[in-house]
Formats: structure tokens, sequence, C-alpha cells
């Protein structure tokens, strides 16, 4: 099966048109792109109609196969989208994939749109069968690096410069909402369409602040010793009111795996562990990382003030509990700190 991100998708379908696309991803204007960019490309192969079905419960699976099995000249060639459900691909549905795979021709181009590519789908009898000639277009959110250069291509592609300092701005501004960003470079370009390059000054009024960050990346930062990132995010999960216990869990969690792992690191070998526990290799490189950095001791002090601080926080209502976070965040990514700095 071809695999491509979504900025690769235009490239590929100047080329050719396969039977079958595969959408996965969180970032909603990527997938909506990619799927756009595959029909207009079908069109011009004469896929003239198109049918969108959200896959669920209700789903008339009786429609989606006549879709299949009507062949003649007098039919218009097809695309059909199908979205999966959030919550995963239940025994139902992954039944009727199946037999839905098993009638697809060539006048049907197929796209299956999801949030998560899981291993329970990815090790069905369905997903195999359509692997054989489907392309995969992962449509995850660009962060760091790879948003900028993101942000760089689209400015390119709609012919705005815009030196370093405004693309560092845009991306702080903007990152984790794609839409957003993509939206703010349209505006820019219509106020100035002459290709001159674009300061920072040319863009900071145009800006709202809409960055869209989850607990997950605050996690990811932690671990990986991003300390001016961890607390960028921090400060915006302040300010969206999370509440600060869904971080204190989050957090509690991978530090305990990495304190199992620390303690056993003498007589069984990571990759050992990681086998066992089936960690994916992006988060055995973060893993590995963050145990590389922290030491035993230091590990164990960061559990006793992650205790210390879910107890106070509990107990006092008037606990500065968002300025211990910062200062757990700081300890985490392997900086000094003293303990008179917690409240807790």
């Amino acid at each position: 099966m071809i695999t491509l991100c979504a900025e690769e998708l235009a490239i590929h379908l100047r080329q050719r048109l396969c039977p079958c696309y595969l959408l996965f991803g969180n970032d909603f204007l990527l997938l909506e792109e990619s799927q756009n960019y595959i029909r207009k490309q079908a069109r011009s192969n004469k896929f003239n109609e198109n049918f969108n079905i959200i896959l669920d419960s209700n789903t008339d699976w009786e429609f989606i196969f006549s879709l299949c099995q009507t062949r003649s000249l007098f039919v218009n060639r097809q695309t059909l989208l199908l979205i999966l459900p959030d919550i995963g691909v239940n025994t139902v549905i992954a039944n009727k994939m199946l037999q839905l795979v098993s009638l697809l021709h060539e006048d049907i181009i197929l796209i299956l749109r999801g949030t998560k590519l899981t291993q329970c789908i990815k090790k069905s009898a369905w997903f195999k069968m359509v692997s054989k000639y489907a392309v995969l277009i992962t449509c995850v959110t660009p962060e760091g690096e790879k948003l900028s250069l993101w942000l760089k291509k689209r400015a390119k592609n709609i012919n705005l410069r815009l030196d370093d300092a405004a693309c560092n701005l845009l991306c702080y501004s903007y990152e984790g909402n794609l839409l957003a960003l993509s939206q703010v470079l349209e505006q820019i370009f219509l106020l100035y369409p002459d290709g001159k390059e674009l300061t920072v000054s040319h863009v900071e009024n145009m800006l709202n602040n809409s960055v869209n960050f989850t607990v997950f990346q605050w996690v990811h930062a932690l671990l990986s010793g991003k300390i001016k990132r961890a607390l960028h995010i921090l400060h915006h999960l302040q300010s969206e009111d999370i509440h600060p216990l869904i971080l204190l869990r989050n957090i509690q969690n991978e530090i305990l795996f990495l304190l199992t792992l620390k303690r056993q690191i003498s007589s069984v070998s990571l990759y050992t562990q990681f086998n066992k526990n089936k960690i994916w290799c992006d988060r055995r490189i973060l893993l590995t990382t963050a145990l590389e950095r922290l030491s035993l001791a230091q590990l164990l002090n960061i559990v006793t003030m992650m205790t210390k601080i879910e107890l106070t926080f509990k107990q006092d209502s008037f606990y500065p509990v968002w300025f211990d976070l910062r200062t757990l965040s700081l300890l985490l990514c392997g900086k000094s700190v003293s303990m008179g700095m917690f409240n807790a």
C-alpha cells in the first residue's frame, strides 16, 4: 500500500488515480482538502457522480451495495465517500466493509475517511484486502518545524511572501488550528496581493491568537524536554479553563510508566519492555528521550510532587495550582528546581 502525507497527494494525483483512498487523521482541513483533491481529479476522469455516507447503526448498506452492483453504459462513474465512526469500526461495520470491498469495480472510487487508523482496523480482513490497491493519506495536524514548512509551502502556493519572523509569529498564534491559519493567509493575500515580502508588522494586526492545543501535546512536549513549548501550551490550556486534574492524570500515567521502565532497565532491555507493552515506534523515541534525561531519583521526586499537587488542589480552593504545574513542567524537562518553589 502506498502511504503519503496530505501535502504529497496533489503530486500523486497528477500522476495516477487509484481505485481507493484511505484518509486518516485528526485535522479537518487536511481531511477535507484531500477528499476534494481526489474528487477533482476523479471528475477529470469522468467520475461525475458523488455519494457521501456516514457509517453508523442506521446505515443503509443495501443502498451502498446497489451503487456497486449497478453497471451500464448509461450510469455515471462514481466516487463513494464513507466516513467511519470516531469510536471505531465494530463487527457489523467490519463485516459489511468486507462485503463492500468484494463488490468494487473500475467505475467506482472508494474514499474512506476516519480520525484514527487503529490496530483493530489494520488487522481486519476488509482492510487487508483493500490495502492491496489503496493509497493511505495521513492527515495529522503538523507541529513545530513541520508546521513552519507547511505554512511556507501554503504561502508560496498563493504567491504570498513572508519573512521568517512573520512565519514564526503565525505558527505561534495558530498552532493546532490549521483551518484558521489557512484562512488568515488568504486574508493577508487579499490585503497584500503585490507579491512583496511581508514582515511581522504587516501581519500582526490580523492575528486573533486562534491557537488550539490539547493536553496530549503538553505531555508530548514535556517528555521531549521542550520546556518553552511545554510552558506555551500550558498557558493556553489554563486560558481555556482545562481542569488541572486532567493534566495531572495524563502526565501521571506517563511518569509511572517511565518509573517502571527505569527500575527494570538494569535487568530487562528497553527493547524487550517496549515489545511487551506494545509501544509504537514514535512513542519509543519519546520515552527513550525522557529516560535518558531523567534519573530514577528525579522520577521519584516528580511522583512525590504530583501527589502533593493533587492533594493540595483537592483540599485548598485558593491553591495556585497553575504555578506549581509550571514548576513541575520545569522539573520534567530536566531543569533544576528548588522544592521551595512549590506551593504544595
